[in-house]
């Protein structure tokens, strides 16, 4: 872990991470003080659900700090045409990322004639608005097989990225699931981290097997522990 210390500083550490509340609870309050903390800490993003777009675009007003909306989510089950309507209305609001969950269960049924076809509606949307995009996998309920295979389709449809977790499934981000991705897409596609990031040993870890974005909501705590 001492080269991963090594070669990066908290600064490119705070850009690298997209600073989460995705909870239904979540109140004005709780976005004023997300907003608050991804300005002062220079966060990449801040990762909302698609009706705080509005109010978070007007509290990061002048900043650089990405809105990202999350698709789909958390389960992904969606019809295709509902995730493409959301990411367009998420775009037309403010957005400027779309992390959006696959239909995990297309996957399960072997169709991924269906899974490409939803990645490339998406993407190409996103790419027509100039947003960045993001697939989630949902790594907690795919074989290694089953993820290989969606990041082989993404290789091709090229994101921005993909992704390994909700927060909100069985299981997070794991250092194996970062590198069997990356092992996959290569330099074609970049790899974000997500679910289970609390700590700075896990985010330098989860850097170290290939990962360029961390979706974490102890952002602040995980900085500050680099700053000391």
């Amino acid at each position: 872990m001492e080269g991963a210390e090594m070669k990066i500083t908290a600064e490119q550490l705070a850009g690298m991470v997209d600073h989460t509340n995705l909870k239904a609870f979540a109140d004005r309050a709780m976005f004023e003080k997300l907003c608050g903390e991804a300005k002062e800490y220079r966060f990449k993003m801040v990762a909302i659900n698609p009706a705080q777009i509005s109010l978070c675009k007007e509290l990061l007003d002048g900043s650089p700090v990405h809105v990202g909306a999350a698709i789909g989510f958390p389960l992904g089950q969606t019809t295709l045409e509902c995730k493409v309507f959301e990411t367009k209305d998420a775009i037309e609001k403010g957005a400027d990322e779309i992390d959006y969950v696959i239909n995990v269960a297309e996957v399960k049924n072997n169709n991924y004639e269906y899974i490409k076809e939803e990645m490339e509606q998406i993407v190409a949307v996103c790419r027509k608005a100039g947003v960045i995009s993001k697939v989630i996998f949902e790594n907690c309920y795919l074989t290694d097989e089953e993820k290989r295979k969606v990041a082989e389709i993404a290789k091709e449809v090229k994101p921005d990225f993909i992704k390994t977790s909700t927060g909100f499934g069985t299981g997070g981000a794991t250092v194996e699931d970062v590198r069997l991705m990356k092992s996959v897409v290569g330099d074609t596609v970049k790899v974000k981290a997500a679910g289970g990031i609390r700590d700075l040993k896990t985010a330098l870890d989860m850097i170290e097997a290939g990962a360029e974005r961390l979706g974490t909501s102890a952002g602040v705590e995980i900085v500050k522990e680099m700053q000391e």
